[in-house]
């Protein structure tokens, strides 16, 4: 069966996740959060005091960091390594949140992770979500999906899963995050967060995970089938 390239992006909290992973697991598809590679760099940059604005600084560092992916078709789960060492935990840390927008408008940085995610869409049979993903990433991508939602909606929703994984953190601290990254990310230089040309727009502030998901399960379907 004809595999395809699935490019997923929009706000922070929109659902991207979510629904990216859905889709790879039905599909059978490799799902690759983007996001957690920006969330790696900013790791390795916080832990080892990197100033990510000395550009000699930065570029020795980037050429010390290696990500090693890996998504578990079987557990629907994916694997993160940053130089050997499993991050998953940290990488979602509110603290890890507020800084990780600044590290991913520096040029440098995006050329890097950029170069790093595309190899992924070689053999096609991918789901990806994040910022950019339709637009610098896969913009090759047949099926591309732009996620929205009210801000509101999205601060519930990214405090209860927060709170889910045991994190201390405020539903003022999440909204602060929130508006924060979405405005970083949309006016940053390089790369900003937009909807590409032709992404289908989703606004799921009143739409039910279960119906979002049939909904973009059916778009795929019929560019798969060529129905």
């Amino acid at each position: 069966m004809r595999k395809i390239t699935i490019a997923i992006d929009g706000l922070a909290s929109s659902g991207k996740s979510t629904l990216a992973k859905h889709l790879a697991e039905e599909l059978q598809y490799k799902y690759i959060d983007s996001g957690a590679f920006y969330r790696a760099v900013t790791v390795y940059l916080n832990e080892n005091d990197i100033d990510w604005n000395n550009n000699t600084e930065l570029e020795k560092a980037l050429h010390k960091i290696h990500i090693d992916f890996d998504y578990d078709l079987i557990l629907c789960k994916e694997n993160l390594l940053l130089n050997g060492k499993h991050i998953e935990s940290a990488i979602r840390e509110i603290h890890i949140s507020d800084l990780v927008s600044y590290v991913s408008a520096v040029p440098e940085v995006r050329k890097f992770v950029v170069s790093r995610l595309q190899p992924y869409g070689y053999e096609k049979g991918i789901v990806m979500d994040g910022r950019d993903i339709g637009t610098i990433v896969f913009p090759y991508a047949e099926l591309k999906i732009y996620m929205t939602a009210d801000e509101k909606v999205r601060t519930g929703r990214r405090y209860k899963e927060m709170k889910q994984k045991g994190v201390e953190v405020s539903e003022h601290q999440v909204t602060d995050n929130l508006s924060g990254r979405d405005l970083i990310d949309s006016t940053r230089r390089m790369s900003p967060l937009k909807r590409a040309d032709d992404a289908v727009v989703i606004d799921n502030t009143n739409m039910t995970e279960r119906k979002q998901f049939k909904y973009v399960l059916a778009l795929a379907q019929s560019i798969i089938t060529g129905v």
